[in-house]
């Protein structure tokens, strides 16, 4: 027989079997899904009671539910147990894989957000980054560049799509992936930050920064997002 968890019982014991069915499905929705729900579809997402019991059900796994966008949601890992996780284990992505990351998130979201083509403070973008750009700008060799890729795109951080202007098959192209949603908003803002370093190290707004991270310096190589990695199909906040 599988053991519980106790904090199934702590935050479903009150309620009747209806609506802990509820909860239960937006739970497996969120956890197990790989694009944000939006509320509509589950009750103990629209409704506050049941979403108060979802949210303490996650909280007891060291989970939190995390907005995505107006009446959308996901899930991801609590601010507090995440920089646990990254103070025993270390940072889990490969330095190569964090530079092609960090290219990614700034030719598709940090470059068009400055430009004005992206409006909402998010990592959905229309606008890939080809793989010859990433392969020019990190100066590593194109099979580490696609390994790294490769690597990236099965945790969810990047996925594929055909190059803008080229058929598919014709060129290839990558874009943030689905588990960037996953992200708090401090880890987001974080993250966002660490961009600023990557790309423009020595701007007032990369020293503001700076200025606001104890402890923290100029840095001498590519970025190390804070992220962790895949926690089932989540690959980290």
């Amino acid at each position: 027989m599988t053991a519980v968890h106790p904090a199934f019982d702590a935050a479903l014991g009150d309620l009747t079997d209806r609506h802990r069915d509820e909860v239960l499905a937006a739970f497996a929705a969120l956890e197990h899904g790989a694009h944000p729900v939006p509320e509509e579809q589950l009750l103990a997402l629209r409704d506050t009671t049941l979403r108060a019991a979802l949210q303490r059900l996650l909280h007891g796994l060291g989970r939190t539910l995390v907005p995505t966008g107006p009446h959308e949601w996901t899930s991801g890992y609590r601010d507090d147990v995440a920089a646990a996780l990254l103070a025993s284990d270390g940072q889990p992505l490969p330095v190569i894989d964090r530079a092609v990351l960090v290219l990614v998130l700034i030719g598709s979201v940090a470059i068009p957000r400055s430009a004005g083509a992206l409006e909402r403070d998010t990592w959905v973008s229309t606008q890939p980054t080809p793989v010859e750009e990433l392969t020019r700008y990190s100066q590593l060799p194109r099979t580490e560049v696609r390994a790294a890729l490769a690597r990236l795109r099965a945790a969810g951080l990047v996925h594929l799509v055909p190059e803008r202007g080229r058929g598919p098959g014709q060129g290839a192209a990558y874009l943030p992936g689905p588990q960037l949603q996953r992200l708090t908003p401090a880890a987001r803002r974080r993250l966002q930050e660490d961009l600023v370093l990557a790309a423009a190290p020595d701007t007032p707004l990369a020293a503001a920064v700076r200025a606001r991270r104890p402890g923290a310096v100029r840095p001498a190589g590519p970025a190390q997002p804070p992220l962790l990695a895949p926690k089932g199909t989540d690959a980290g906040e």
